[in-house]
Order: C-alpha cells, then sequence, then structure tokens
C-alpha cells in the first residue's frame, strides 16, 4: 500500500489554507511537473515532424493525439471511477513517463520518423485521456470543500505557468540537444511528477454515498450511469451544457480567429501575441483572486454575472480601432472567464457523488476541450468569406445562449460553495 492508499482521518487542530497544506502542494507540484512536460512534448513533436515531413504530414502528426484524446475522454472517467483515482493517476503517468523516455531512445539511434511520431501521439492521447480526468478529479479528494475554490485557482495558476514555461523550455533543448534531448526532458519532467503523486494523501468525502462503484460494473454501464447522472443533476447538467456553449462559442475566435484579426487590422504577429498575453495574464489575475480568497460568496450569481463579460468582451475585440483597446479588452475578457471558469469547475466538484467524479470531470473536460476545436475550420471559412467583425460577433451572440441557460436554472442561480469552517472531517 502506497502513501496514496492512505485517507487522513485526524481532522486538524487549526484548519489551513490549501496553500499552506502539504498534501495540496505535493499535488500542485506534481500537476505543474506533468503540464511543463506537456509543453515541452509538443514542442518536441511538432519540432520533430516539421524536420522530416511537409506540411500535411505535420499537421497529421499534431492531430493524431486529439483524435484517441476525444474519442476516449469519456472512459477515461469511467476506468477512474472503476478502478479507482489513485491506480489511474499514477499509471497514467507511469506510461506517459516510460513511452515519452522510449521514443526519445529510438529518436536518439535513428531520425525521428513520421510512423514513430504518429504512434507516440496516438499512444500519449489515448493514456492521457485515461489520465487527465483522473488527475483532474482528485482536488476534491486532497482538500476539505471550503478550500476546493482556492484550490481551483491554485489549479488554474498553475496551469497558466505551465502555459509560459513549458514551451520555452521545449525551445531551448530542441536548439541545443535536438529531439532525443527534449523528449527526454519531457519524460524526466513526469518521472520527478510520480513520487509526488505517489506521496499525496486522499481524503474521504462524506455524506455522498459510496467511494466507487462495485469492481465488476460493466463499463458500458458505467458510461451510460454516469452521462445520467450528469443529465439530471439539477447543477452539474446546466453547468456542463454551459461550458459546452460558450467553449464552442469563445474559444474559435479567441484561437483561430486572433490569429486573422491581426492579419486583417495589419497588427501582426506582436499584436497577436499582445492580446494573447493579455487575456493569460487576466485570468491569471482571476485565478489568484480565487487563491487568495478561498472563495467567493453567492458563487452562482458571480458565475452568471462574470460569464456575460465574457462573451460580450468576446465579440467585442473585433470592433475596437486600436491594438491597446484591443490588449486591454481581452484583459478584461481573460479575468472574467478566469473566475467564471474556476467557479464552474469548483461548483460541479464540491456538487459531484465521489462514486461519479471521475465520469463528471471527463464530461466537463469533454465539453470544455474536445468539442471547442470543432469549431476551429468553421470560425476560419467564417472569417474568410465575411470577414473578422460579423463572426466575432455572432460567435459572442452563440456564446451567450449559455447565459440564458444559467439564467434559467435555478440551481446555478442559487448555488454556493462552502464557506471555511463547515468541511467535515
Amino acid at each position: 500500500m502506497t502513501y496514496l492508499d492512505k485517507t487522513a482521518h485526524e481532522r486538524p487542530a487549526e484548519l489551513r489554507p490549501a496553500y499552506r497544506d502539504g498534501n495540496v502542494l505535493r499535488w500542485l507540484t506534481a500537476f505543474t511537473l506533468s503540464l511543463v512536460g506537456d509543453g515541452v512534448y509538443f514542442v518536441a513533436l511538432g519540432w520533430s515532424a516539421q524536420k522530416v515531413a511537409g506540411p500535411t504530414e505535420v499537421g497529421l502528426v499534431m492531430a493524431a493525439g486529439a483524435l484517441p484524446r476525444a474519442l476516449l475522454m469519456l472512459g477515461g472517467g469511467v476506468a477512474a471511477d472503476r478502478w479507482g483515482l489513485r491506480r489511474v493517476v499514477i499509471a497514467g503517468d507511469s506510461v506517459r513517463c516510460l513511452f515519452i523516455l522510449l521514443a526519445a531512445a529510438l529518436v536518439a539511434v535513428t531520425a525521428p520518423a513520421v510512423w514513430i511520431l504518429v504512434t507516440l501521439a496516438l499512444v500519449f492521447g489515448a493514456v492521457d485521456a485515461l489520465f487527465v480526468p483522473a488527475v483532474g478529479a482528485l482536488p476534491p479528494r486532497i482538500t476539505t470543500p471550503d478550500q476546493l475554490a482556492r484550490l481551483t485557482g491554485m489549479k488554474s495558476l498553475s496551469m497558466r505557468f505551465s502555459q509560459i514555461v513549458g514551451p520555452p523550455i521545449g525551445g531551448l533543448t530542441m536548439g541545443s540537444g535536438g529531439a532525443a534531448t527534449t523528449f527526454a526532458v519531457a519524460g524526466l519532467l513526469f518521472a520527478l511528477s510520480l513520487p509526488l503523486l505517489l506521496a499525496t494523501r486522499l481524503r474521504p468525502l462524506a455524506g455522498h454515498g459510496h467511494e466507487q462503484p462495485p469492481a465488476d460494473t460493466d463499463p458500458g454501464t458505467g458510461l451510460v450511469d454516469g452521462l445520467r447522472y450528469v443529465r439530471r443533476h439539477r447543477l452539474i447538467g446546466p453547468l456542463v451544457v454551459v461550458t459546452a456553449i460558450t467553449e464552442l462559442g469563445l474559444i474559435g475566435t479567441l484561437n483561430v480567429g486572433m490569429v486573422l484579426l491581426n492579419s486583417e487590422r495589419g497588427w501582426g504577429p506582436s499584436g497577436y501575441g499582445w492580446i494573447v498575453s493579455g487575456f493569460g495574464a487576466g485570468a491569471a489575475a482571476g485565478a489568484v483572486l480565487l487563491t487568495i480568497t478561498g472563495g467567493l460568496p453567492r458563487a452562482g450569481k458571480l458565475f452568471i454575472g462574470t460569464l456575460p463579460v465574457g462573451c460580450v468582451g468576446g465579440a467585442a475585440i473585433a470592433l475596437v480601432p486600436s491594438l491597446p483597446l484591443a490588449v486591454a479588452l481581452a484583459t478584461a475578457v481573460g479575468a472574467a472567464m478566469g473566475i467564471c471558469g474556476s467557479l464552474g469547475n469548483a461548483l460541479v466538484q464540491t456538487a459531484a457523488d465521489p462514486a461519479y467524479l471521475g465520469r463528471v470531470t471527463s464530461v466537463v473536460m469533454l465539453s470544455a476541450l474536445g468539442l471547442a476545436p470543432l469549431s476551429y475550420p468553421l470560425v476560419g471559412a467564417a472569417i474568410g468569406a465575411w470577414g473578422a467583425a460579423p463572426v466575432f460577433v455572432g460567435c459572442g451572440a452563440f456564446a451567450g445562449i449559455g447565459v440564458l441557460v444559467a439564467l434559467g436554472s435555478a440551481a446555478v442561480r442559487q448555488a454556493e460553495l462552502p464557506r471555511a469552517g463547515s468541511a467535515s472531517a
């Protein structure tokens, strides 16, 4: 039995905030190392493909991992609930580590052939479909409910940090040591996260029924039960629908559309970089706010209040006349969506029954990450036909449907996060 198998039965004499909890910090460090490793891996994969293949093959290599990740994501949630978060997290990170190191060895002794890179991307995507829902479902098991919003903010900061640090590390190692070294660095980062995950304690969640379903539950039945649970839940169901709608409406314009907007306005790559940096800084500021406060009163109403700021602001970026105004607006959008997204995630994980936590997390992640890329080619084609401004406005209006769904749900309007001191032992 490893340390992660154990649960914390003793209530501390003084309830510590998440940022002072060694158990939380171990998990957060492991999570950050894993995310930075992801960034290094993607740089190695993309540049390796670029050196040995044409644009079409590069696109194939980069897309190869997304397909199994999207197709198997819901199954990953079933696996996490069926076999336990610990087993799936440790197994997933171990396989990722070993396979990346194997790829580094292969690339070191032979050219990074396209078939090697496609195979690596397919396996990595499939393992990610298991690992991501499980590691994303851990926060409610490593801290008390009243600290979950604070931990969600810390998690968002970790994601922003990894986005800043991972790609440059990948670029530097790719330039100085080549593909083999870069893959090895990614594998080393995964390896460093493993002992920290093994040393992280899981705590029980009282009052929600069984910890996990019986091991002999049929996976298909488990998946159907999980989807039915999400659909019928008064709070989680509407939040998942809102997430899916707003992500479909905004992510395409904030990624593909932003590149085309900058080209259309003549702001160039530097302008694009400033806008993206503004969005990231705003999102980080929102995460810092939740980390410091540990939660905000009237969470449901605040979620609904910040959501239209993101929708309207995301549409208005294409209407402002200058780059500084676009950067300022992107910063405001990032702050609003950072608060909105963190609150929504904390509300879902607080409300979810532990028996369904992996499946709920996989559905949320699929709605946020798996569906959004479907809008990319549509946004690009629409901007090519009509220009950026009408497409941004149309996408913002579509995202606004999510606001109406949230307003129409009494459970969302009345949702609250646990307050400090309300956690159970």
